[in-house]
């Protein structure tokens, strides 16, 4: 289904205008602007072409072209729909990288333009939840290579991308004990009993008696299927070869694929565990192998997080969260020429916690239209009322991530696909964060209890001679608010500010406003001391620059100015008659 500014079946349009949105956005071109009513007309010169687009203006900076707009000057002087190629070609950045990124964005219509022909359109709202977060195809709102899934083939994109609703078993592995490193709770065995039930325990204590591997010498470690598949040769010529390694086969439950295709939840037991595993593909910024140094990392993390959480009443009572836990983590062979590529982590369901009538999706939902051309919450907005429903909303979205960050000093990446909603039909509930073990940061000084922090020098040695930044740790207050804002105000509930000004004329300022509100009455409530340290409302924030990332990748992260939407001085203004 689409965003609300997109054309039904142009995908090709879409992408040109989320990628010339980030040049926009990032400074990647330099164009002249001109506001015209509630409209911002935008001309650039690239190479020796002149473009240009119409684009609707919103917070942040965030631009967003209007269906069609994006145009380029032909030589005989009339104007034209921009060419990707030709615009690609003519960014900077290396040959290289803008070859992979063209490469990335046709991949992105071509897998769009296969779920148009081969999935039938269909009514979300009520679907369950593993049946939503398949359904939910329209991908990153803001990264024109939102459906890249580079090494997917078509076959790949059917049976493994989370649109179809396709089940799999994983495929398992013995692999030598030298090889692995693990953070299981509890007893080994009783976790893999609880994890796997007792048939599949017993299938693969079969298959281990008949290959002579001892449970002193092998321990288990699943793998997606098309992760065996791709390294399969790689494993076989080397560990397998060698007899460090022997590969089970599918066996146990069937899992489904998530909005980020490599979370997987479990079909057969919905209250059983999702699991993350890692895929040798690219989607929008990245390869989406798992971090060595976070798989063992994540329940340490989980556990600190989740005690904070418990033991302050304000979690349950004012700013209600749910985290679900990463409680257990397997890699093999966390060095290279493996490194990220074999391992596991397991998640709590969200489905497990939830008390009589709620029901969870995920927050990107809420960013969507459907089939009959309405929002996915309409029916929610139309029985509550607009404002009363948004109200409710931005203080269960925003008050338990920012009294986290505020309060206990811990920021956490609370993008859509992190953050899930519960609701009782459609009044919003409670929060639920999730996915932690390569997302969260925090200042040593700034912690409210230090002294439960996790140590981590002895948990891998790379946190050893680590600098700020490097992990999970920082010295700097300006890297926890960049973290919170980018990811829960910028990318994020940005794209609910736009889909309420176009389906429900409700002018943007209007809602930041309403944010800010929630921010500032927090600080009466609790001390402004340190939330004043974090500087929410600067004039001028630094955001990250995905595009620009993509385009040089010559460093981790990349960053720009943009103007905050909950800058004091702009509140103000806005408040004056």
């Amino acid at each position: 289904m689409p965003l609300p500014l997109d054309i039904k079946g142009r995908h090709d349009d879409r992408v040109l205008r989320q990628l010339v949105a980030a040049l926009l956005f990032e400074g990647i071109i330099e164009a002249h602007r001109s506001d015209v009513g509630g409209t911002a007309q935008f001309r650039w010169s690239l190479g020796d072409r002149d473009f240009r687009c119409d684009a609707v203006p919103g917070a942040f900076g965030r631009v967003r072209p209007l269906p069609g707009s994006v145009q380029m000057r032909e030589n005989e002087g009339s104007w034209s729909e921009a060419s990707l190629p030709l615009l690609v070609s003519a960014l900077p950045g290396t040959g290289i990288t803008r070859a992979k990124l063209l490469n990335e964005m046709k991949q992105t219509v071509a897998f769009s333009e296969w779920n148009d022909r081969h999935i039938a359109p269909r009514t979300r709202r009520g679907m369950t939840f593993a049946d939503l977060e398949g359904a939910i195809d329209e991908g990153h709102p803001y990264h024109p290579c939102y459906k890249a899934r580079t090494g997917f083939s078509n076959a790949d994109h059917a049976f493994f991308g989370p649109e179809t609703g396709g089940t799999f078993q994983l495929v398992w592995l013995l692999v030598a004990r030298r090889h692995l490193r693990q953070a299981l709770p509890g007893d080994e065995e009783a976790f893999w009993r609880r994890e796997l039930g007792e048939e599949t325990w017993a299938q693969l204590q079969a298959k281990r008696d008949e290959l002579d591997a001892p449970v002193e010498d092998f321990g288990l470690v699943p793998l997606h299927p098309w992760q065996w598949r791709n390294l399969g040769e790689t494993l076989t010529a080397g560990w397998i070869a060698a007899g460090e390694a022997h590969c089970l086969g599918p066996l146990g439950d069937r899992y489904t694929a998530t909005q980020s295709v490599r979370s997987l939840l479990n079909r057969d037991r919905p209250l059983a565990a999702s699991i993350k595993l890692p895929l040798n593909i690219v989607n929008t910024s990245s390869r989406r192998i798992l971090e060595p140094h976070s798989v063992c990392t994540a329940p340490v993390i989980s556990r600190w997080i989740g005690g904070i959480v418990a033991a302050d009443p304000q979690f349950s009572k004012d700013y209600p969260l749910t985290i679900l836990e990463e409680y257990a983590g397997v890699i093999a062979d966390a060095h290279e020429p493996l490194a990220g590529q074999v391992g596991a982590i397991w998640r709590e369901s969200a489905e497990a916690t939830l008390k009589a009538g709620e029901t969870v999706i995920p927050f990107t939902a809420l960013m969507m239209m459907e089939v009959d051309g309405r929002p996915f919450a309409d029916d929610w907005v139309q029985r509550f009322g607009l404002m009363p429903w948004i109200n409710r909303l931005l203080e269960i979205a925003v008050l338990p991530v920012w009294h986290l960050l505020v309060h206990h000093g811990i920021a956490v990446e609370a993008h859509g696909q992190n953050m899930l909603l519960v609701h009782r039909d459609g009044w919003p509930e409670r929060l639920i964060l999730r996915d932690f073990h390569e997302s969260i940061e925090f200042s040593p000084g700034f912690l409210r209890e230090p002294e439960k922090a996790p140590d981590f020098l002895p948990l891998h040695p790379s946190y050893r001679d680590a600098e700020p930044d490097q992990f999970y740790w920082t010295d700097n207050l300006d890297s926890l608010r960049e973290l919170v804002m980018d990811t829960l105000f910028v990318y994020n509930l940005s794209e609910i500010s736009h889909l309420l000004a176009h389906c429900y004329n409700l002018g943007e300022p209007l809602f930041w406003q309403r944010v800010q509100s929630l921010l500032s009455s927090y600080a009466l409530r609790h001390g402004a001391g340190r939330q004043a340290q974090l500087g929410h409302d600067r004039p001028e924030i630094l955001t990250e620059s995905l595009m620009t990332r993509k385009l040089f990748a010559r460093k981790p992260e990349y960053h720009h100015v943009v103007p905050n939407a909950l800058a004091a001085d702009k509140l103000q203004r806005r408040r004056k008659p």
